[in-house]
């Protein structure tokens, strides 16, 4: 799945890319005419680092997600914001990224607005696809029973986008989700805010529209991240012993970028399943509620195809039991048929014959 990284101008969105990416892209001069950049972002799993410290593998791969960094909205610029929706909408899911400090132009923060303008941008985008495709459909010289259904279902669309509201609040059936599949609406993609402060505003816990973006989110039901992009890239730029430290001297248990990878990996419904051994340590992503002979796919099609049995563990059994042969002895470890249905965590061993 590919992410999106959206935000107006000067938001310090490439920053965060860089961040997530462990890119050194530019952050000047990423106007609305340039190219969208992609990069992969591996997704922290402290998990993953007490399974290499068990089996001492060749390698350890985390599992990662698809980053596009597209050029950054510029207010009163039409062509450049239809250029920002054409590359919005191929993107799976979006992470808006506000800025919370003062601009290099000397620009106040106004986090608030910034966010209901472009919540706006994307509404109005949708808005216009639902009335070019009602247009299509009354003007044909007879509507099938399907194309009566998606009117009803694009009535009600429009409706809930002529209110402020967002499409992702709908509970929509297969159905409905089938026939809205090719449009790619922008507020029905999953969205997580990303509100970019001062060093100063995050170890204060205080930054400007604070409770009204927090009450905003909560009634959009948007995931809402809090970080200080500047102080990011100095974490990250220090040695992994330095590192820690400075951590524990600011009092963070955790970096940014971790909680903000772990909130766009619930919000798109990910789940991580692990395979450990001498040879490879690493996560597999995969949407939560996939069976394991779908999972066992991922790793290779032979092995779906092939698929015998599922041997599990649970991360936390083994992690208690200290080592597999302690839990095969607790009665931890289990064999599973291909409709178990797969749990983040879960530690498998593929058993398969082509």
């Amino acid at each position: 799945m590919d992410i999106g990284l959206i935000g107006l101008a000067r938001s310090g969105k490439t920053t965060i890319f860089n961040l997530l990416t462990a890119s050194h892209v530019q952050t000047a001069g990423f106007g609305s005419k340039a190219e969208s950049r992609r990069g992969m972002a591996p997704v922290p799993d402290e998990r993953l680092g007490w399974l290499g410290d068990l089996y001492h593998p060749k390698k350890v791969t985390p599992a990662q997600l698809n980053v596009v960094d597209v050029p950054g909205l510029v207010r009163d610029e039409s062509q450049g914001a239809n250029r920002f929706l054409n590359d919005v909408r191929l993107v799976d899911a979006l992470i808006h990224v506000v800025r919370g400090f003062v601009s290099d132009l000397g620009e106040e923060p106004i986090p608030l607005k910034d966010l209901e303008d472009m919540e706006l941008e994307l509404a109005l985008s949708d808005l216009d696809l639902v009335e070019k495709r009602k247009a299509r459909l009354v003007v044909g010289k007879k509507v099938t029973s399907e194309q009566q259904h998606e009117l009803t279902l694009l009535d009600q669309l429009h409706g809930v986008l002529e209110s402020g509201g967002r499409l992702d609040g709908l509970d929509l059936g297969d159905e409905d989700r089938r026939l809205l599949s090719g449009y790619q609406f922008l507020t029905l993609k999953p969205m997580v805010w990303l509100v970019n402060v001062t060093d100063q505003a995050f170890q204060s816990g205080e930054y400007p529209d604070q409770e009204a973006i927090f009450e905003l989110a909560s009634a959009k039901n948007i995931p809402l991240v809090v970080m200080a992009g500047a102080m990011e890239q100095e974490i990250q730029d220090l040695d992994p012993v330095d590192r820690v430290e400075f951590m524990r001297d600011l009092g963070i248990n955790e970096t940014g970028t971790e909680r903000l990878a772990r909130a766009a990996y619930q919000r798109l419904g990910l789940i991580s399943f692990l395979t450990a051994g001498e040879d490879e340590v690493r996560a597999w992503t995969i949407k939560e509620g996939l069976v394991a002979k779908e999972a066992a796919g991922k790793i290779h099609s032979d092995i779906e195809r092939g698929f015998i049995r599922a041997e599990v563990v649970s991360f936390d059994a083994l992690k208690k039991a200290g080592t597999m042969a302690h839990a095969r002895d607790l009665g931890q470890v289990r064999l599973e048929g291909k409709d178990y249905r797969m749990n983040d965590g879960d530690i498998v061993n593929f058993r398969f014959n082509v």
